[in-house]
Formats: C-alpha cells, structure tokens, sequence
C-alpha cells in the first residue's frame, strides 16, 4: 500500500521523488514503487528520509500505509 501522508506531505513541501532517489542513492524508478508502495523502504531509508526532508513529523505518520480506525468509521 501506498504511504499516502508521505505522498501528501512531499507535495505540501515540493520534495520530489528524484530528491529521495538522489538523497539515497537509488534510482528514481525505485524510489518511486517505494514511494507509491508497490515494494518497501528499509527502516534505515525511512529515518533518513524522515530526518532530511521531515524532521518535526513522526516516522508512523509518514509510513503508514493504513487510515487509523477512527478516519476508516467517520
């Protein structure tokens, strides 16, 4: 599953996939099926991620790939 609050919270701060891509050292195609959740970002790109382009927001927030129970029922 797509992490959504990443997705949204890279446009809200103009950070592209190719800004992940190059700060990991990985191609842009595999950031992006990371991004878009089609395969997985190991812990330690998530906290490197999280520290560079996201430090006042919580690695949970960013990678969840599920709506918590209370959005799911309002």
């Amino acid at each position: 599953m797509p992490c959504l609050n990443l997705k949204g919270e890279m446009a809200k701060r103009d950070v592209l996939i190719d800004d992940i891509a190059n700060y990991l050292n990985i191609h842009r195609n595999s950031a992006s099926n990371k991004v878009n959740g089609r395969s997985a970002f190991s812990i330690e790109q998530s906290m490197k991620i999280q520290e560079k382009f996201f430090p006042d927001l919580e690695l949970k927030y960013l990678f969840a790939t599920e709506q918590p129970e209370a959005e799911l029922q309002s």
